[in-house]
């Protein structure tokens, strides 16, 4: 079992995005030492606490900063821009990081409705996802679909492609074109078993991937001992409730945790229903039940932490839990 990261460079009370970026490089440098094989970064637009909207430019700079570790987009929402631009970016990105480079490819916006306009998304561009993916693909191995349009750089560096969902649709679709998938369940639980069932089920080999490849997203919040991390669990319902449902209006503890067990805020907890929850044995034991549900060859980790030094601390938990032997002390 491979188990990998996702970082959505989050914005602490207080700071501004350049902290948030930092901090990124410093969990991705932990990450790379204890072993972990890939980092992805999500494009969100207009999100406060989010300061992952431009994954190319983030990859850049973690990637100037690290050595070895995979960096890739988990993911760019390919409907907001042209396949070209696209390529080109990451076709920088491969000639500059040869080999550590990786492009996961989502359908949803990212975002909100009046942020789209902002965006000036091509409304139905979601429509033609399908042929966008092939038209990047076409780009990566210099067989543009275009006559005589070539990514430069891009053309000739085949960066991976990994197609993103939370649904049926990209699961039947990264089936189709034989690519790997991976299913965004740390925050769309519901349809995870059933899209995973339909991708290997419908699974069209490829030359680059003859085998289907499974990648599974779940949430982790781990500490040393099972009460810590259950105080860690209801701090963040607290600030997932404060951001989406309070839209950070002033709340006391005790109004936030009014909010956390309303209705509004049990449909905001409940995307967070696949979470490893405890002290190293129990975080390792539900990974392993999560990793037999959702008939993964991959977990990406959601760390789920309030502060730089818990965030790390749960980063070596799961390596020596997972693919490190305990330090003798």
């Amino acid at each position: 079992m491979k188990y990998s990261l996702i970082d959505f460079a989050t914005i602490y009370p207080g700071e501004r995005p350049r902290a948030a970026f930092e901090r990124s490089v410093r969990f991705a440098q932990h990450a790379e030492e204890l072993g972990f094989d890939r980092i992805w970064y999500a494009e969100h637009h207009n999100m406060t606490t989010i300061a992952s909207s431009q994954p190319a430019v983030l990859i850049a700079y973690v990637g100037s900063h690290t050595s070895s570790i995979s960096l890739g987009a988990g993911g760019v929402m390919l409907p907001n821009h042209a396949p070209l631009i696209v390529a080109e970016q990451f076709g920088t990105l491969s000639e500059m990081f040869p080999g550590r480079i990786e492009l996961g490819l989502g359908r949803a916006p990212g975002t909100d409705q009046q942020t789209l306009r902002a965006i000036r998304r091509v409304p139905g561009a979601a429509d033609r996802f399908p042929q966008d993916v092939q038209e990047l693909r076409g780009y990566f191995a210099d067989e543009p679909l275009l006559s005589g349009v070539h990514a430069m750089p891009g053309a000739g560096t085949n960066v991976p492609i990994i197609i993103l969902g939370s649904s049926l649709f990209g699961a039947t679709l990264a089936a189709q074109l034989g690519l790997p998938y991976a299913f965004a369940s740390h925050f769309a639980p519901a349809h995870l078993e059933e899209a995973v069932d339909t991708y290997r089920r419908t699974y069209q080999p490829s030359e680059q991937h003859p085998e289907p490849y499974v990648i599974a997203a779940v949430n982790v919040t781990a500490a040393r001992t099972t009460e810590e991390a259950k105080e860690k669990l209801q701090e963040v319902y607290r600030r997932r409730v404060h951001s989406m449902v309070a839209r950070g209006r002033d709340l006391s503890t005790e109004q936030l945790d009014q909010l956390v067990n309303s209705f509004a805020g049990h449909q905001v907890t409940q995307m967070l229903h696949y979470n490893a929850v405890g002290n190293p044995e129990e975080v390792s034991a539900y990974l392993d039940e999560f990793a037999k549900l959702s008939r993964a060859d991959e977990l990406m980790l959601s760390i789920q932490d309030d502060d730089e030094s818990s965030l790390l601390e749960s980063l070596d938990i799961v390596a020596q839990s997972k693919f490190q032997s305990p330090n003798p002390s």
